[in-house]
């Protein structure tokens, strides 16, 4: 227990995070720029939780001996790991449903007006596939019902460690 709380005050798991995610955005471009998958609008927000958890990753390698760096890392971390589960879900959903009227993507992001990352980045934020369709399976898993593994991963880390973090700050 002692191990799993003091593991954020290291430099390598932050930093095992921060790659482990950037790995995954990296596979990401490789699917849309070299097998020419195109992604649809909740892959574009899948895709920015993943960047958002290597940014907590990159926060908690550079500033692991501070407090405030970690909490920030904490946050990213947290909010990219359960965010992204629940777009992945509902992607999956989507995916099932993709005939019914009910579900329908959107083309443009519904990014905040100050930070159009669509239009500041497009070849990373535009979105120009169809979220119903599936265009690559591995395991006969969609690629969002494995990002519902990778997230599940990413957030069941969280849980444990900020947990654990939290009950031996606790202890006397």
């Amino acid at each position: 227990m002692t191990y799993l709380s003091k593991i954020t005050t290291t430099q390598k798991p932050w930093l095992l995070l921060g790659l482990s995610a950037l790995g995954l955005e990296l596979t990401a471009l490789y699917f849309q720029y070299i097998l020419d998958l195109q992604p649809c609008i909740m892959c574009v927000y899948q895709r920015l939780a993943i960047i958002s958890i290597a940014v907590a990753g990159m926060i908690g390698a550079i500033g692991y001996k501070h407090i405030f760096a970690r909490l920030i890392g904490y946050c990213l971390w947290g909010t990219g790991a359960i965010w992204g589960t629940l777009i992945a879900i509902e992607h999956v959903e989507m995916q099932r449903n993709s005939g019914s009227m009910f579900f329908s993507c959107d083309i443009i992001p519904n990014f905040p007006t100050w930070a159009p990352l669509h239009e500041w980045l497009p070849f990373l934020f535009e979105a120009t596939g169809d979220c119903g369709e599936i265009s690559w399976q591995f395991l006969n898993y969609s690629m969002p019902q494995w990002m519902i593994v990778v997230y599940g991963l990413y957030s069941a880390a969280f849980v444990v460690v900020l947990l654990n973090r939290l009950i031996i700050a606790r202890k006397p």
